[in-house]
């Protein structure tokens, strides 16, 4: 199994409006990114994903599954993203602050510190264990 990380602005569509979507979950569409592409071309049903709240909050909140893999982005008029259904699975008890993932020499490779503006990014197994311990989850 894969895991992943992908990025919203709360503003935008924030953690509580992806649990208030329930088991149907959401389309993750808007990503215009090559590199953040091919990572949800990557992405298998029943994987998981950190959710993380970008510009306001900067902290992974929970953790979603992907529950449909990748199909062509509706809202791309130009035919080349794509996007994933991803649903709410379990809140972190405690988020986990970007401050925080940066001043952990343990997540120092992290793709969240590497590539910050990448949307949709790999997390290593090493990587998720200790985010998840991080989180109480």
């Amino acid at each position: 199994m894969a895991y992943w990380l992908v990025k919203s602005e709360p503003s935008t569509w924030s953690w509580d409006q992806q649990v208030a979507k329930g088991a149907k979950g959401e389309a993750w569409t808007g990503v215009r990114n090559h590199t953040a592409k091919q990572n949800l071309e990557k992405m298998k049903k029943g994987e998981l994903a950190f959710y993380y709240h970008s510009n306001e909050g900067k902290e992974i909140v929970g953790i979603a599954e992907i529950i449909r893999e990748a199909y062509p982005d509706p809202s791309d008029k130009t035919g080349k993203f794509v996007c994933v259904d991803i649903k709410a699975n379990k809140p972190l008890k405690t988020p986990v602050t970007l401050a925080a993932i940066k001043a952990d020499k343990t997540l120092a490779e992290m793709d969240l510190v590497k590539y910050s503006r990448l949307s949709v990014q790999s997390v290593t197994a090493e990587q998720w264990k200790h985010v998840c311990k991080l989180g109480g989850v």
